[in-house]
């Protein structure tokens, strides 16, 4: 298990795969348009939808930049398994600061829905990389979730930069 881990980092943090992933929730049109075909989707329900189910119905997996796609439902489930295993004591948002979700998958989870069940949507800038040797926890997923307020703090912010951080390859 700890292998295929290691491989899910090096395999995403890719600049087409990301761009690819990204047209999808940004700019606000790219992402309305996201939105209106996940509502429209029988394979989704926007309300309570969790990371790594909508980007296969957003894009079809044999269509991702060098064959990406067939490792993503295994990759992200055992991040998702990883995220689980962290307790989390962060917000959701500073427009939102009594939200704290139990767990950093919960908390992924939360932003996810926040920004697809917003209106208008919030749009997302996705990034993955790879943990540092020297991280303190590089076996471990980490996320890096950082919200843009245009509006002041007070107001449901305007971009999600989401990082998803992979254990450390070999």
């Amino acid at each position: 298990m700890k292998q295929m881990m290691m491989f899910a980092g090096k395999t995403y943090n890719d600049q087409d795969f990301k761009n690819l992933m990204n047209s999808h929730y940004h700019p606000l049109e790219n992402m309305m348009e996201s939105v209106a075909l996940l509502k429209a989707s029988n394979r989704i329900d926007l309300p309570t939808m969790e990371y790594g189910q909508y980007q296969p119905i957003l894009s079809s997996l044999e269509s991702w930049p060098k064959g990406k796609g067939k490792y993503w439902l295994k990759e992200m489930g055992r991040a998702r398994i990883n995220l689980n295993a962290q307790p989390n004591t962060t917000p959701l948002s500073a427009d939102e600061p009594n939200v704290i979700p139990l767990t950093r998958c919960g908390l992924l989870d939360a932003c996810i829905r926040k920004c697809f069940n917003s209106e208008p949507p919030i749009c997302m800038k996705a990034d993955i990389t790879e943990a540092r040797a020297d991280a303190p926890n590089p076996n471990d997923h980490e996320i890096r979730l950082v919200w843009e307020y245009g509006n002041g703090t007070d107001k449901p912010p305007t971009l999600l930069n989401l990082t998803m951080v992979c254990p450390i390859g070999s």
